[in-house]
């Protein structure tokens, strides 16, 4: 339980907010979150695009209770105080504006969505599901495996979840290149990020209608069919929902971790094969460079108070995952530099990271498992079939993209011996 409301604490924004969207985040978030703490303890006051204000929760302890009280802190946006100050092309409004998503579903109606979603993803066959990875993987390594470099992950990291996911969904495969670059706009929160998210909209009202005259194998049929009785819109903006929440982590998942391959000693050695090192990799990204790094967001129905902090009914909370995951009194990952006795850092097989969160607005049972064997395959073809793959830059040329919201390597340029 959180203390007790103190009317003497500091009222938001007058704790001196930092702006998330600043040279500073975009150099070391890392830095930036280890300052916020050191100032404002778990709870700080930020600024967000237009300098709209929020609260950016940096502890797990505080991720863990906001995650976990939906009734205190809920998804629905229309609780927001501040909706009069919001620019018409605010570039956040994909991810606050409320509609017809499981996203901002609350409750009973939530657990009725969420279980559909839950349903239909579990149907996966996960040994097709490898089948599928591991051939879009190969697809993926056969267009560059002849010229002897790549940029891995707008050739590889991006396309292998793509292409599975398309086949998901029954996508056609001109949609799919248009999804890809729209799916990138929208997630980069930049000024056509309105624009992207209609164009994805309009493909899914499109591949809905086909499905209903021509149900198939896919996730838009298996809704369409579900007994749960889900409207046109409400799957429509659920399909988005999968469709963001899949592709890009995904491909960030798979960046970073062969970034951390490709630049650490501790699995250099694993190159040759790569499959005794890859989980541990994958888990590591998770606590220390986790794909989706805030998550916007949750609102708080009441007054109340968080770490000190005086939460005022309808203020904006952005669960800060990175920065919780990293949280110096929880994260179970040695310091830079350091490593255990067995020369592996503290993560072993610990999945206690909120990287997909917690609580009822956690990503779906299937969708994290969906996830791993896809980025799973994909790293393990990939250093399979390039087994001398290595960098073309030196590690410190390399930089990240600039999102508040998502991490992953801006390029990650690679030479190999090429095949014949």
């Amino acid at each position: 339980m959180p203390p007790e409301l103190n009317p003497a604490l500091p009222l938001h924004p007058d704790a001196a907010p930092v702006r998330l969207h600043s040279p500073a985040f975009q150099r070391d978030p890392a830095g930036l979150y280890a300052m916020l703490r050191r100032v404002h303890g778990s709870v700080a006051p930020v600024l967000l695009d237009a300098d709209l204000p929020a609260w950016l929760v940096l502890g797990y302890r505080e991720v863990h209770y906001v995650t976990g009280n939906p009734e205190l802190f809920a998804r629905d946006s229309r609780r927001w105080h501040s909706w009069d100050r919001v620019p018409h092309d605010w570039p956040l409004l994909p991810f606050v504006a409320h509609n017809a998503s499981v996203l901002f579903t609350e409750g009973a109606e939530h657990r009725r969505r969420a279980g559909a979603i839950s349903d239909v993803l579990g149907a996966v066959d996960s040994f097709e599901l490898r089948f599928e990875a591991e051939r879009a993987a190969d697809a993926a390594v056969d267009s560059f495996a002849g010229a002897g470099r790549a940029e891995l992950m707008a050739d590889y990291a991006g396309q292998v979840p793509l292409r599975v996911l398309a086949g998901l969904f029954g996508l056609r495969d001109d949609e799919t290149a248009e999804l890809e670059r729209d799916t990138v706009t929208v997630l980069g929160d930049g000024p056509e990020a309105g624009m992207a998210y209609a164009r994805i909209r309009g493909t899914m009202e499109l591949l809905l209608e086909r499905r209903r005259h021509r149900p198939g194998a896919d996730l838009p049929s298996r809704l369409l069919a579900h007994p749960a009785r889900l409207t046109d819109e409400e799957i429509v903006q659920d399909l988005i929902a999968i469709m963001a929440t899949g592709q890009q982590p995904t491909a960030n998942w798979i960046g970073n971790t062969l970034r951390l391959m490709l630049t650490d000693d501790r699995f250099a050695v694993s190159l040759s094969g790569g499959r005794r090192s890859v989980g541990q990799a994958l888990t590591e990204v998770l606590w220390m460079d986790t794909p989706t790094q805030n998550f916007i967001g949750r609102w708080a129905t009441r007054d109340t108070q968080l770490a000190g902090r005086y939460i005022r009914a309808g203020d904006l909370l952005v669960l800060g995952l990175a920065a919780a995951n990293t949280d110096p009194q929880v994260c179970p990952v040695a310091p830079p530099g350091r490593v255990s006795a067995r020369g592996t850092a503290a993560t072993g097989g610990n999945q206690a990271h909120l990287s997909f969160s917690h609580g009822e607005h956690r990503c779906p049972a299937p969708a994290p498992e969906i996830a791993e064997v896809i980025a799973t395959a994909a790293i393990e073809v990939l250093l399979d079939r390039l087994p001398d793959l290595r960098l073309a830059r030196p590690v410190e040329d390399l930089s990240w993209r600039p999102s508040v919201w998502l991490r992953g390597p801006a390029a990650l340029p690679v030479e190999f011996t090429p095949l014949i």
